[in-house]
């Protein structure tokens, strides 16, 4: 009974659900994990029609990938959405806001580097559960205090299921009718999206940056709140600084090699293992058990968004090997051009 008694002294106070949750209430961790799991909808949603629209325009090469990014059922997507709303209530405010720094690094990097151009389009679908950490906590920072924070809180995800419901209403549209329609021309939403579908890329990258950068600042605050003096926040923050570092470093060294399912699922396993040691280290035994929760989360909208990744991977290789092919072809017509000038002047 005395070990036992020991073991239960190192775990966090049981009391039910709340402690799963970091939140005060339930139904505001719920509410908020609704929230994070349509805006990861709402992004792998509008990346689904840009890559079919993307698919229409070679039909005859790019057939059998179209007909993968088609929408499945609709009680498969319920069921995707209630896992993650699940998924995202679990996870705290203090493990979110390491996964938002965390990303948001990474991003950074991979961004920065010389093949920022390469993998752009896999970013959007990399980032699906950190995305939603993003959102999580963010409402977390901005509710703290709120004093009609529930109510706050169902607006907003009132807003967001109808968000939700409009790009999913898109997608299938875009799926059953676009290839007509753009062609006959009496349909406004594709002919719409006949003359801007290359934008949304663009509109993804600045909303997402708008989020990234709200959801930066309020992961700093909320992870600097817990701390009670400033030498327990640079033990926190030292080796934390270091777990990041190894973790751009070797993300780096991932994206000289081909992008692959493989690759990108075992980037997810490095990640979490790096934060779970981290966890392990210098934080508790519920941010162990929320990281637990970020790694089902990961896996779970990787294995979700597996078609468009594959569907991306290949447009990409195809994109990046026609470049190639063009400087190739410009830089020898280059060559020949001057030899033909070089000619004429010794005539």
């Amino acid at each position: 009974m005395g070990m036992f008694s020991f073991l239960w002294s190192w775990l966090p106070g049981w009391n039910g659900l709340p402690w799963l949750c970091l939140g005060s209430s339930p139904v505001d961790s719920l509410l908020q994990g609704l929230i994070g799991a349509c805006g990861i909808a709402v992004l792998c949603n509008l990346m689904r029609v840009h890559l079919f629209i993307k698919c229409l325009s070679d039909p005859e090469m790019w057939s059998t990938e179209r007909d993968r990014l088609r929408l499945p059922g609709r009680l498969v997507e319920t069921v995707h959405l209630c896992v993650l709303m699940i998924i995202l209530s679990l996870v705290g405010a203090r493990v979110g806001a390491l996964v938002v720094l965390e990303f948001s690094l990474r991003a950074v990097s991979s961004l920065l580097s010389a093949n920022q151009g390469s993998h752009h389009s896999q970013l959007f679908l990399l980032c699906q559960y950190s995305v939603g950490c993003a959102l999580t906590t963010s409402l977390s920072f901005l509710q703290e205090g709120a004093p009609h924070g529930t109510l706050n809180l169902l607006l907003s995800a009132g807003l967001a299921c109808l968000l939700m419901w409009h790009t999913s209403s898109l997608v299938k549209h875009v799926c059953t009718m676009y290839e007509l329609h753009s062609k006959q021309r009496y349909c406004g939403v594709c002919i719409t999206l006949l003359t801007s579908w290359h934008a949304i890329p663009s509109l993804l990258s600045t909303s997402l940056k708008i989020t990234f950068a709200v959801a930066g600042m309020a992961s700093i605050y909320l992870i600097n709140k817990d701390f009670l003096s400033t030498s327990e926040a640079v033990r926190f923050w030292t080796p934390l600084t270091i777990c990041y570092t190894l973790l751009v470093i070797y993300m780096q060294e991932e994206q000289q090699q081909k992008p692959s399912e493989q690759v990108a699922f075992q980037t997810v396993f490095v990640r979490m293992g790096g934060l779970l040691i981290l966890m392990l280290t210098v934080g508790k035994w519920l941010d162990v058990m929320h990281i637990i929760f970020s790694l089902l989360g990961e896996v779970w909208c990787l294995l979700r968004a597996g078609a468009m990744m594959e569907v991306c991977r290949k447009q990409d290789s195809f994109e990046l090997n026609y470049s190639r092919r063009s400087r190739s072809r410009g830089q020898l017509n280059y060559s020949l051009e001057s030899r033909r000038n070089a000619t004429n002047q010794q005539d």
